[in-house]
């Protein structure tokens, strides 16, 4: 009975793990858009890359009750930007997917919490990278409240901290190296609309 037990735990966990192989092998679809923001197609995310293509994506900025902004280190293994500091979290909505609810997923996934979120503007920016790829995103801004310290996930992940808004801009200007593209062109175009001290 043991040895039967013992073999299905076995073969459970075989397949699980294949299927879950299997699945992060499957590449996530982006949602191609036009300047209005209107979907008119599905693609790969590498192929829009590549063809630096406009898709729908979003950005979360997550602050603490001091009005700290929550900042992420992208995971070393990141195919573009890595270990560069970046705002909360960011991704590609779904298909059927809402700002909000692609924002609320892409959080757990990479910070390991869930807060609520409430759009805040959304613009177009196309920044290309030293590896052959183009980010061109029609990105959404997504802002919530959190106070207590992130559960992150070292695969997405590598460190994370707290900085008031004005710290990051003046860190960003004298280190603009260490930030990613997005970043410095939300920091530069849209300060005044993330920055909630007043609000």
């Amino acid at each position: 009975m043991f040895s039967q037990l013992f073999y299905f735990m076995k073969s459970f966990t075989y397949f699980y793990c294949f299927d879950w192989y299997f699945y992060t092998m499957i590449e996530e679809q982006v949602i191609l858009v036009n300047e209005n923001d209107e979907q008119i197609g599905l693609m790969p995310k590498m192929e829009a890359h590549e063809k630096a293509l406009l898709h729908r994506a979003f950005s979360v900025f997550v602050f603490n009750d001091k009005n700290e902004l929550m900042l992420q280190q992208r995971a070393a293994h990141k195919y573009h930007s890595p270990k560069l500091w970046t705002n909360t979290c960011c991704s590609h909505q779904r298909a059927g997917e809402s700002n909000v609810e692609a924002g609320k997923r892409r959080l757990q996934e990479e910070m390991g919490f869930v807060t609520e979120l409430e759009e805040s503007i959304s613009f177009i920016y196309k920044a290309p990278f030293d590896n052959g790829l183009t980010e061109h995103e029609y990105d959404h801004i997504l802002i919530g409240k959190y106070q207590k310290a992130p559960n992150i996930n070292p695969e997405e992940v590598l460190d994370w901290k707290w900085m008031s808004l004005e710290a990051v801009k003046s860190d960003m200007s004298l280190k603009p190296e260490l930030y990613t593209e997005w970043f410095k062109i939300i920091f530069e175009k849209f300060y005044e609309h993330i920055n909630i001290t007043e609000k």
